[in-house]
């Protein structure tokens, strides 16, 4: 019992650091000129972007929304897919502990909640999901 509790706490650890290195560890595309640093950073300063015309800013876009959504959607399709393993991992031991219960009354009612549990708890990030991707649709088209 003891070598599982430690290979999932090990799995657990793997899955963070493989969602911690995807989310905040990319590098930037390219590099920018001295002189396109200097334009966008004097146009910064009133929250304008730098056109390609000299000396002229333009109002700047959205994409500061954009990214929060994307950042949002991002981290609830982790978590998502997080829980939805480890719920059906636990219909897994749920049906192992159900099988093995030899007609114990307590044994097939602790199995049977455990399925039950995991089963509420597919159930529960499914409507997070649709209540997510709800409210972000709705923010983005205004």
């Amino acid at each position: 019992m003891m070598g599982m509790k430690k290979r999932f706490s090990a799995l657990l650890t793997g899955l963070a650091i493989t969602m911690a290195l995807s989310l905040g560890l990319a590098a930037p595309a390219f590099a920018q000129s001295a002189q396109d640093q200097i334009n966008n950073g004097l146009c910064a300063g009133s929250n304008l972007q730098f056109t390609e015309n000299p000396g002229q800013c333009s109002a700047a876009s959205s994409d500061a929304t954009t990214k929060i959504n994307n950042l949002v959607r991002t981290v609830v399709n982790l978590l998502s897919a997080v829980v939805g393993i480890v719920a059906v991992i636990m219909i897994i031991v749920g049906g192992f502990r159900y099988v093995t219960s030899g007609g114990n009354d307590t044994s097939v009612t602790a199995a049977k909640n455990t399925i039950l549990y995991a089963i509420i708890g597919l159930i529960v990030v499914a409507l997070a999901q649709i209540i997510v991707r709800f409210t972000l649709s709705k923010l983005t088209n205004g």
